[in-house]
């Protein structure tokens, strides 16, 4: 898949999911079996507002040189995030509250991490 490809779903599937929670995160949260009193849904806010800033700054890298530095930077930064996300995501599947939905995210972060640490650990062609 081309970089800026991988990029573009990345920063849309980041938006749209940040928009969620963003906006209606009491509805989102819901679709994981899970009900938020008024602290969560602000936590959940605070977090949908992170993920339309990634979004934000992925889209933006969509078009770069994968193999520069500013490229490079958004690439590791989103790996780690997607790293970070999937861990908890699988200790909240075997430790959390909710239901079998919450697989989804470890699936997402998955790929995604995939995607994410090929660009960046990819040898550059000579």
């Amino acid at each position: 898949m081309r970089f800026s490809t991988f990029m573009t779903i990345a920063a849309l599937a980041a938006f749209v999911f940040g928009l969620a929670f963003l906006l209606v995160p009491v509805r989102t949260v819901s679709m994981y079996g899970i009900n938020l009193d008024p602290s969560g849904e602000y936590i959940a806010r605070y977090f949908g507002s992170a993920f339309v800033g990634v979004a934000t700054i992925t889209w933006l890298a969509r078009f770069a040189n994968p193999r520069g530095s500013g490229a490079r930077a958004v690439i590791l930064g989103d790996f780690i995030l997607c790293i970070t996300g999937g861990v908890v995501a699988l200790f909240d599947n075997f430790y959390g509250i909710g239901n079998d939905f919450r697989w989804s995210t470890v699936a997402i972060y998955f790929i995604l991490a995939v995607g994410f640490g090929y660009y960046y650990f990819k040898k550059p062609a000579h």
